[in-house]
């Protein structure tokens, strides 16, 4: 039992870090926007009570309730996120194609969605936290922007050497932020207690039901405080849902709380600190300190949104919706800890662009919001699903819950869309683009699909008719494939260059299964076709990195025997040239230039390189 405890005190300790450093990192902005942002309330104890009121209530609801409470139960093996709970409810749709459909294009737009929140939590949240200097020592206020981007650069540049050597220290890092967080808000609240009167739901329905049309300005502000709910769903595969929960209850949401209602404690007593209430809760001599330990905080809040960027875009990959990219490993025990260099240089120049743009994190803040309320509706509209379909118990009350969950996002996600002008247009014209790019590579993988199907011929046609006059010569060829019913074109140019065939020929189909991993014993199908001749489907999780050499040491149990340094690997690079009209011209571009940008099958399945045979081929679309 002993042992049980140490470990989910080991495992909650290290959630802090990566699953609480986006929302815990809040308080350097959140409140302040409701008295010095783009709609600022009058500063007095009335508004102070009804904004502290409708923050710790939204918080309870949305947080507490709806993600850690409820959404996490909704895991797809294990793992969370959008993507995760997409692939979940489109298996419970299949028998309704055309409600599957949609639920897999509200997923992905959600998945888009979340590229914009990625980008703007590392200039917001570092940003803010550098702030900090300006009110320790008002000379530092020339330099905010030069070491902002200084630690982002910083901050994208060592993302290759991974975070295996400093992950321990994140976990520790951010206990001592909320602990901090708690102690100065606890010492601003002792001096002026009305505060606590907030924590009556009666002042925020007594605002809404007097104040609607403000009620609704308010919430933009207070939704900034949220903004990393997502984030919890997301990374609960690396902690699991008992340890996050434990995080939440019995630290995370009392310290940020405490430390919120200490701001408004402090601004009641001097108006002047609603320009940073964050900081002036210190005392002169921890300023500095706590400047550091915030923009600590905030690099381990930015480092989880980029591994989660890298993560996102692997599983898009995997389940067909991004080309083949080149994912690094940065550590031989952890499987999850990988780096995209494509996307971590994609997301620096954005990062670098918002903070040089906006110039500070009151006008970032507006562009703030709008994605993670989009995510949030589609997270909560795929759950509601997930409950209509299945057939658990108390299944009226939870769909009860998710329509109240609902109505309350629509409100945060019209009240942020009034900020569209100041900025909100970002996140929302970054998630369109990158849903087309996602939608466009789907759409043309299809069509490149049935061409094939339409020009090569099935396979059982060509066992029976050519081999038997066929040369063979001793090894093993693997010949990649993504329909095994028909023969892969690179077969038909192996037999016009070369006029023979190896002994034992694979046809071998990759499966990305909608399931984050796949147990050894049914990573294999083999099936003999005819002697000598095998089709080999080999399955993997959209969690998993595929390694078909390492897949296929398993091939000898399922009773297939491979002599690894005998066999060839044949691959087929398709060439996209304009046709008929089946993509619009423009779009045709843009999924040729995708295929470009794809990393080649031999490195992405981990194919030795001096083993592999690369043969293209033209498909017009």
């Amino acid at each position: 039992m002993q042992a049980a405890k140490s470990s989910l005190t080991t495992l909650t300790i290290a959630a802090l870090g990566v699953v609480y450093g986006d929302i815990g990192t809040s308080p350097l902005y959140a409140f302040k926007e409701a008295f010095a942002g783009a709609n600022p309330l009058p500063l007095d104890e009335a508004n102070v009570l009804a904004s502290l009121s409708v923050l710790f209530w939204c918080m309870m609801l949305i947080i507490s309730v709806k993600y850690v409470w409820l959404v996490l139960r909704f895991d797809n093996q294990g793992e969370g996120g959008v993507l995760a709970l997409t692939a979940l409810a489109h298996r419970l749709s299949v028998k309704t194609p055309r409600i599957a459909q949609q639920i897999v294009g509200w997923g992905v737009f959600a998945a888009a969605l979340f590229y914009g929140d990625a980008i703007i939590t590392p200039a917001i949240s570092v940003l803010s936290a550098v702030e900090g200097l300006s009110i320790a020592t008002p000379q530092f206020e020339h330099w905010i922007l030069p070491i902002t981007v200084g630690v982002l650069i910083g901050l994208f540049l060592i993302q290759k050497q991974g975070t295996g050597k400093i992950g321990g220290l994140f976990g520790l890092v951010t206990l001592a932020w909320f602990i901090t967080l708690g102690v100065l808000g606890v010492m601003s609240i002792a001096q002026n207690p009305v505060v606590l009167k907030a924590l009556s739901p009666l002042y925020a329905i007594d605002f809404a039901v007097h104040h609607t049309g403000v009620t609704f300005l308010l919430l933009s502000a207070v939704f900034l405080a949220l903004t990393g709910g997502e984030a919890l769903y997301a990374d609960m595969g690396h902690f699991g849902a008992k340890a996050v929960r434990v995080a939440w209850y019995t630290l995370v949401f009392p310290c940020l709380i405490i430390n919120y209602f200490g701001q408004g404690a402090l601004v009641l007593r001097d108006a002047s600190a609603v320009q940073n209430p964050f900081y002036l809760l210190s005392p002169d001599w921890f300023m500095l300190p706590l400047v550091a330990l915030a923009t600590a905080a905030t690099v381990i809040a930015s480092q989880a949104t980029i591994s989660g960027a890298y993560s996102m875009t692997l599983q898009a990959s995997r389940l067909g919706y991004l080309p083949r990219v080149r994912v690094l490993h940065t550590s031989d025990k952890e499987r999850g800890q990988i780096y995209i260099p494509t996307v971590n240089w994609l997301m620096l120049v954005a990062v670098i662009v918002l903070v040089l743009q906006f110039r500070s994190s009151g006008a970032l803040a507006a562009a703030y919001g709008i994605a993670v309320s989009g995510t949030m509706i589609i997270t909560t509209v795929l759950a509601g699903f997930v409950v209509l379909a299945g057939t658990g118990r108390h299944r009226t009350l939870l769909l009860l819950s998710f329509a109240l969950f609902g109505s309350l996002e629509l409100g945060f996600f019209g009240s942020n869309l009034t900020k569209i002008a100041s900025g909100g247009w970002f996140p929302l014209v970054l998630g369109a683009i990158i849903f087309l790019l996602l939608t466009t590579w789907k759409r043309g993988s299809l069509l490149v699909s049935d061409q094939r199907r339409k020009l090569d011929i099935p396979v059982g046609s060509f066992v029976s008719s050519a081999l038997p006059d066929v040369p063979r010569v001793a090894g093993t060829a693997v010949y990649l494939t993504s329909d095994t019913s028909l023969v892969p074109s690179a077969l038909f140019h192996t037999l016009k260059h070369y006029k023979v065939l190896h002994e034992r020929v694979v046809f071998l189909h990759v499966l990305n299964e909608e399931v984050p991993y796949i147990a050894a014993d049914q990573r294999l199908d083999i099936k003999e076709l005819t002697p000598g001749v095998y089709r080999v489907d080999v399955r993997f999780g959209f969690r998993e990195e595929p390694d078909i050499p390492e897949a296929l040491r398993l091939a000898p149990k399922f009773g297939l025997e491979i002599e690894a340094m005998s066999t060839s690997y044949f691959v087929a690079r398709s060439v996209i040239v304009d046709g008929p009209g089946a993509l619009p011209r423009w779009r045709c571009n843009l999924f040729s230039w995708l295929t470009r940008q794809s990393e080649g099958a031999a490195a992405y399945y981990r194919l030795p390189a001096n083993q592999v045979v690369e043969l293209g081929t033209q498909v017009m679309l």
